[in-house]
């Protein structure tokens, strides 16, 4: 498969994503893409990057699948491996071990939720046992990390797995990383229309940041 030359995706490349012609369906794609969008944005916001960090991330996390199947590549390894190349594009770095950490911790924390919180695509296959709600807030809420010792295997797995996503990311975009943020349009836009003075606009300016975010 060719890579994404061209930033913008197409129409066709939207309605017919490699993803869709390899048999995912499209809720469960779109699910799977805001899945890795929240876990890039939880990991930077724990890491304390700035929010272009994450936002960088994010965007080369989605058009990696304009090219990708979801068949071929983890979910989880390609928004890892995105994060850790946008800390590089944006001048943000970090340490290697914090961002593994960071990940195995999200990852083992969404396991643990779920097994007291099914999807609703899981809750339909397979009915949770009965329980009240006072042993349902104490199960979830005993979860407990440890981060991963430097000489367990699983900690070297996911170092490669990063590294070969981030090799996959480059190779599959082109080496077109080049990532354009709509914060500084924003901030044009707001001064062109007057709108940064917080006294006659209040919180304009931050609902419109939060809105940008969310977006």
């Amino acid at each position: 498969m060719a890579p994404l030359l061209n930033t913008l995706a197409t129409l066709d490349q939207y309605l017919h994503s490699p993803s869709r012609e390899d048999g995912v369906p499209r809720e469960l794609e779109e699910e799977l893409r805001c899945y890795g969008c929240q876990l890039i944005q939880q990991a930077g916001v724990l890491m304390e990057l700035p929010q272009r960090t994450m936002a960088t991330a994010q965007v080369l996390f989605q058009r990696f699948w304009f090219v990708s199947s979801m068949r071929a590549y983890s979910i989880q390894d390609i928004a890892m491996g995105g994060l850790f190349l946008s800390t590089k594009l944006e001048e943000t770095p970090i340490r290697l071990r914090d961002l593994i950490n960071v990940f195995d911790y999200l990852i083992k924390r969404a396991l643990h939720s779920s097994k007291h919180n099914p999807a609703p695509r899981a809750a339909q296959q397979k009915k949770p046992p009965q329980s009240n709600g006072k042993q349902k807030a104490t199960e979830q809420d005993s979860f407990a990390y440890e981060p991963q010792s430097y000489h367990q295997p699983e900690f070297y797995d996911m170092k490669d797995d990063m590294v070969i996503a981030e090799m996959q990311i480059l190779k599959r975009l082109g080496f077109n990383v080049q990532v354009n943020l709509p914060y500084a349009t924003m901030v044009n836009y707001l001064q062109l229309l007057g709108l940064t003075d917080t006294e006659r606009y209040p919180g304009v300016a931050q609902r419109a940041w939060s809105l940008l975010n969310d977006s």
